[in-house]
């Protein structure tokens, strides 16, 4: 496997994105609340006149907030047409995928096995591969 990845840290945990499904990195500046979304869903912020959905990658996951308020980055990707602002705690490499995904070991989470295609391997390490709709889909609502 050969795939570009937008490697990132999730969670405390190295994470990535596929390149194909990023548009760009950005830094979020201003997000505006919308009333009534899941907690996941922070909100609205702008990108050359464009709204974009804010997620909280770990909050969409099922785990605590890990980003800083004062440095926010997001991978703003599209999903059926609409365009999202996924926060991460760091962005930062574009590296190739060494291995193809291999299923996500015990102990990383519900959250994790829901939102990763797999785990792969990448210069800096094993590293859990996003799938974009699963994570923008947050956190699985347990059956009452």
């Amino acid at each position: 496997m050969t795939d570009l990845l937008l490697q990132c840290l999730v969670a405390g945990r190295h994470a990535a994105i596929p390149a194909s499904d990023v548009q760009s990195v950005i830094e979020i500046e201003q997000i505006t609340p919308i009333p009534g979304t899941p907690d996941f869903i922070l909100g609205l912020t702008a990108l050359r006149s464009q709204a974009l959905t804010v997620i909280d990658c770990s909050l969409a996951l099922g785990l605590d907030k890990t980003v800083a308020e004062d440095d926010q980055r997001a991978a703003v990707v599209e999903v059926e047409g609409h365009l999202y602002a996924l926060l991460v705690d760091a962005a930062y490499d574009v590296g190739e995928a060494l291995s193809q995904p291999v299923a996500v070991p015990g102990g990383f989470g519900a959250g994790w096995q829901r939102a990763a295609r797999g785990m792969v391997e990448t210069e800096s390490g094993p590293t859990l591969l996003i799938d974009t709709s699963s994570l923008i889909a947050g956190p699985m609502e347990e059956a009452a």
